[in-house]
This record gives C-alpha cells, structure tokens and sequence, in this order.
C-alpha cells in the first residue's frame, strides 16, 4: 500500500525531495503491478468458478463467485480511473502513445445496431493557410456507442361514436383487446416488467423507484397485481411448451437454485428451477428447441417425478439421486452424462497426474471425436462411426477398462450414477 503521511516538504532540499518522489514513484508503480496481478488471478478463479457451478456445493460457490466479481470489478474501476488520471496530465503525443498501449483489444460493435451518421465540416471553406480552393480526398470515420434512455407514452384509444341518421342506432368501433383486462399496462411495459424482475433481478419496489424518477407513479402493489395477471395470461403457452418438450424421444433435465425473499426474517431461501430442454438438432432432425422451466420450494424427488409422469423415453440428467427412481419401470431410460464423469478424472489429473487419468482422458476424448464427427447427422447416417471398429474407442471399450481399472484398485470411487455405470453416456 502507498503510505499516505508526508514529511514536511519545506525543510527537504532538492536531493531528498527528488529521493521522496522517486521512492513514491516505486512505490505506485509497485501497488499498480500488484492491482494487474490480482487482476489476472481474479479472472483466472472467476473463470475455474464457473466451470464448478454443479453440484451440492454449487450455491455456496455462487456467493464467492459474485464477490470475486465485485472485486475485480473495483480493482478494474480504480486502474481506469488511474490510466485516465494519468493521460489528463500528459501531453496530446504522450496521450495517444498511451492509449495505443493500454487499451484493450474492443470488439466490433454489431451491424444490426442503427448508425445515424453525423458529418463535421472544416469551420472553412477555403484552405486557412493561402485560402485556396478546397476537394475532397478522403475521410476518417469513428463511431460512438450511445444509447437512447426508454421513455413512457400514453396511447389514448378514441372510438367515435356515430348514430344512423334513419333508425338513430348508434354505431362504435369495439375496444381494443388488451393483454389485462381494463388494465393499464400495454404488452411492451408488462413484457418490460416480467423480464426485468425475473431475467435481470430486479424486484417491484427497486422498479417503482426507477419510474418514479422518470415521473411515472406505478405503486409495488399496482406491479405485483401485473405480474400476477400475466403469470395467468400465460399459463396457456406454458402448457403448450410443456407439451411439446415432453412429447420428444429425448430430453435434457437439470435444476439449479434460485434465491428466494423469505419474507418476515430479512433472509433469503433457495427454491428450485428445474428445466427440461427439446433439442434434436445434434441429430440432425429439424425440429425447433424449447425449453420448459418449472418451479419448486425445494429438491424434493417428488418434483421431476410429478413432471415426468407422462414422459416416455431417454433422459439425459447428472448424478442426483431425485432422478434415480424414473429408471424402475422401463417407461424412462437414463442417458447419463460423460461430461460429469470427465470432470471428475479432470480434477485428479490436474492435482495429481497419472497414467491412469491420462488413459481415461484420453478414452473419453476418443468419445469426443466420435461425437464430432456424427453431430448434426440422423442416426442412420452415423450408425457407422459408432459401431467397433479397429483403433476407434467406444462406450463398450471405455466401460470395460472401467471395470478392469475398478478392479485394480479398489479404493477408486467414480460417481454413483455416472456415466460409467449407465448403459448408455451423452454428453
């Protein structure tokens, strides 16, 4: 840290201010190194954060992983307010120097975004230094990221009345159909409420606030009766949803926990999202993908037991026991995870290397490429590579070697339902 007290600079002479501030110098070059390092170690837990996102211990590393974010967050905040602290005091050459080395690599901003085109003109039309005529040989051209700030409109619904100059009927456009009935809302703001509450987290009272200061007046209570609404306005389509995904040969199933207001202790619980997701398109078959979200309390097995009652057919699902009992009646079979099983030889490879997991790697590796080259074909297009044949792997060799490598050493341990023990492995 730079230490903040000063000796009194009016008895120093000039050899011990310039001591003083090359020792300050070192000193901030030494806290700036020491910011990039963490910087990049941040960014390397980060990163091994999110690919352990499974399992038991996944909420608790989901906490760490939001504050690892805060403080890389901060650290990054502060070396940019340095960097632009610093080239204010440089000159223009030295600023563009600098810029040149320290900005980071920027990605091209989409060509779907609007562009409106602003041209600066020469304060002259003639040339300043002899005032001769000026043409035109080029251009630079810079683009600027702005935004325009979402803004409320009333949209008032005028419907004339008319009375027949014979019979004295009178004569008026129905009302429009809207998405509550005699609500206020139109589908653009419900659609911007449900997404900002349930995609960006973002509760009822936090958007009151946020339309108060655009001079809106919508009360928590007037929001919530919204939600609530269009949670039975769409029902019907999650329905349709549910159906389609669950009348596929095939489907992926997965839960992850979902932080929940406990009201009256100030805390918060975890509830489940527990997804099911349609997608045929690794075999080669055109049907569109979708995915099914249902929420529960808790993990209770009783839940994917509930929602799976009328499936029939493969399951790809991790380890958890709440799946176990869908296998007993023959109606669903499990199809279980390679990858799961990879990461746990991954993990032991990486503390402690050896041949064995090298092997192992290397036999599921040998599945990846299989994958690679039949993914997007109809099965009876990559029947061939699966079937044995002389220097290809396959689940049948991969299982054996398992059984000879549970043999060998009996103290191994791989998961209780990894794909290992299944008949059938995806990834």
């Amino acid at each position: 840290m730079i230490s903040a007290a000063l000796p009194d600079l009016d008895v120093l002479d000039v050899k011990a201010l310039k001591a003083l501030v090359i020792a300050k110098h070192r000193e901030l070059l030494e806290q700036r190194k020491s910011n990039a390092q963490e910087i990049e170690h941040l960014k390397l837990v980060i990163e091994k954060y999110r690919r352990m996102i499974f399992g038991r211990k996944s909420e608790k590393l989901s906490g760490e992983l939001e504050q690892l974010e805060f403080r890389l967050e901060e650290l990054e905040t502060a070396q940019a307010a340095e960097e632009a602290a610093q080239v204010a005091t440089q000159p223009s050459s030295a600023q563009t120097d600098s810029k040149r080395r320290s900005r980071p690599a920027r990605k091209p901003l989409a060509e779907a975004l609007p562009r409106e085109v602003v041209t600066h003109l020469p304060p002259h039309n003639c040339c300043p230094d002899c005032g001769g005529a000026l043409r035109q040989f080029g251009e630079d051209v810079s683009e600027q990221l702005e935004r325009i700030p979402a803004t409320f409109k009333v949209i008032r619904h005028v419907r004339p009345k008319f009375a027949c100059a014979s019979c004295e009927s009178v004569v008026e456009a129905p009302a429009p159909a809207r998405p509550i009935d005699r609500g206020l809302p139109g589908p653009g703001l419900l659609a911007h409420v449900l997404v900002s509450k349930y995609a960006d987290h973002l509760p009822l009272y936090r958007q009151s606030q946020i339309y108060a200061r655009e001079g809106v007046d919508l009360d928590r209570s007037t929001l919530a009766g919204w939600v609530g609404a269009a949670s039975e306005l769409l029902t019907p389509l999650v329905d349709e949803i549910s159906k389609y995904v669950l009348a596929a040969a095939k489907i992926h199933a997965d839960d992850t926990p979902v932080p929940v207001l406990a009201p009256g202790n100030g805390k918060t619980k975890t509830g489940r999202l527990w997804t099911y997701v349609r997608d045929d398109r690794p075999a080669g078959f055109s049907t569109a993908p979708a995915v099914w979200f249902a929420y529960s309390q808790d993990r209770k097995g009783e839940h994917p037991r509930r929602h799976l009652k009328d499936f029939k057919g493969a399951l790809q699902a991790d380890a958890y026991s709440g799946f176990h009992h869908l296998y007993g009646d023959g109606a669903i079979y499990e199809v279980a995870c390679w990858a799961h099983t990879r990461r746990k030889f991954h993990d032991i490879h990486v503390a402690h290397a050896s041949p064995t997991t090298t092997e192992a790697l290397a036999r599921i590796g040998a599945l990846y490429g299989i994958e690679e080259q039949i993914r997007g074909k109809q099965p009876r297009f990559a029947v061939r590579f699966v079937r044995p044949v002389p220097g290809r792997c396959s689940t049948s060799c991969v299982g054996g070697w398992r059984r000879c490598f549970a043999r060998s050493q009996p103290r191994a341990r791989l998961p209780a339902r990894s794909a290992m023990h299944s008949h059938t492995g995806a990834r």
